[in-house]
């Protein structure tokens, strides 16, 4: 019975036993789960090209009488899956659940037998095992409504392209109607630092904002024993790479968390020539929203001041990437409650804010919601890391991942 239907008195009683159901399902598919994770994990794809997995997570659900949709062209993967009514008793709308599907290029070292049939394309941050919890919360979510026990409508997201800037929740966002009738979402991310049975949540901005950023430099070029007679461009990146990240950390709130880090810098090939172009890339990132706001054009007039007095000509290029993912304080008390339901009293954990982006944070923008850490390390085992080709995860993670988000929706 839905709990909206009951006595106040009586919906503890309900919720457990919604929770024990819950349970049974999600102990049904363990095995099936695994090896359908397991099948995923070897045959990884890259950003916007996740045919197979798209094909193979909608071939399961029909199996289970639902009718996925395939995300419309000029997209060439994903999907979305109606559960249940398109409203609950009271008016409200469906309950988003979000998984991506991409892989990482990365080589795995793992060494699992199941390890990725693919040189350089590894599923290296976990992305599938999300597939694998959206899944088997889906297949269970369909069970409860057959049941009558869902309260409210379902919708399942399969994202591509979450590793990539612009992500495949722009996508979704843009160029679909997906998110109408939906007004609260949720997803889990793979977090090595938590324990197997612990899900780390937290109110508020979970991730950081990441930006990319490229600054290319021009000149004449010229002869290095005649540096005043052309700009150099090798000293103004120099100067760049240096008095920007300190120009950041004057001009914003050091409260707001802005990094700025350079990855790669490449001009010249000879040691007596100033070449006449160079650049330097890297990634801008802020725990704060308002400081991601205003930081882009910020780097853009601090680099630009930074090399005026060098003679040279300086393009500024910042890609914005991702907000932060700001979860919202209802939707986390929900998803905690529901974990304590499915999982035990002790399963949250309170979770720091990372400085890694995700583009959920896109979805959160127009729907309010919450993502939260599943914890995938084996206790007592080593802790790992994401994007790295040796990322090993405890599977008796999907069956706690499951847990918690059908009964997050279904609660």
């Amino acid at each position: 019975m839905p709990v909206g239907d009951v006595p106040g008195g009586d919906v503890a009683a309900v919720i457990a036993g919604l929770a024990a159901r819950v349970g049974e399902l999600t102990d049904s598919l363990d095995a099936e789960l695994i090896a359908f994770r397991r099948d995923v994990h070897s045959h990884p794809e890259l950003s916007r090209k996740e045919t197979r997995t798209t094909a193979r997570v909608a071939e399961r659900l029909r199996a289970a009488g639902l009718e996925p949709r395939l995300l419309p062209l000029p997209m060439s993967s994903g999907l979305v899956c109606d559960i249940g009514p398109d409203h609950g008793p009271d008016g409200e709308g469906r309950v988003g659940l979000r998984a991506d599907l991409d892989a990482l290029p990365l080589q795995e070292t793992s060494g699992v037998e199941f390890a990725s049939t693919h040189p350089g394309v590894a599923h290296a941050c976990g992305h599938d095992v999300h597939t694998t919890v959206v899944l088997g919360a889906g297949l269970v979510l369909a069970r409860l409504h057959q049941e009558g026990r869902l309260r409210r409508g379902v919708r399942l997201f399969f994202q591509p392209a979450e590793e990539v800037f612009p992500g495949g929740a722009e996508d979704i966002i843009n160029r679909t109607s997906e998110l109408d009738g939906v007004d609260r979402m949720a997803a889990l991310h793979c977090d090595p630092k938590f324990d197997v049975g612990h899900v780390g949540t937290r109110i508020g901005p979970i991730t950081s904002a990441s930006d990319s950023v490229m600054v290319t430099i021009s000149s004449p070029g010229g002869h290095t024993s005649r540096p005043h007679l052309t700009g150099d461009v090798v000293f103004a990146l120099g100067q760049v790479i240096t008095q920007t990240p300190a120009v950041l950390g004057r001009r914003l709130d050091p409260r707001s968390g802005v990094n700025l880090t350079w990855g790669a810098v490449q001009a010249g090939s000879t040691p007596n020539a100033i070449p006449s172009s160079g650049v330097v890339k890297g990634t801008l990132r802020c725990l704060d929203v308002r400081a991601w706001e205003r930081s882009g054009e910020l780097v853009r007039e601090a680099v630009e001041q930074i090399v005026a007095p060098y003679e040279v000509s300086v393009s500024v290029t910042v890609t914005h990437g991702v907000p932060p993912v700001e979860n919202q304080a209802e939707a986390t008390g929900d998803l905690e409650a529901a974990i304590r339901d499915a999982i035990g009293l002790d399963a949250v954990q309170l979770t720091e804010q990372s400085m890694g982006g995700e583009d959920f944070a896109w979805f959160l923008r127009k729907v309010p919601g919450t993502m939260a850490r599943l914890g995938v390390r084996t206790p007592g085992g080593r802790t790992y890391d994401l994007h790295q080709g040796d990322l090993v995860v405890d599977e008796r993670a999907i069956g706690v991942g499951v847990r918690a988000l059908a009964q997050f929706a279904a609660r």
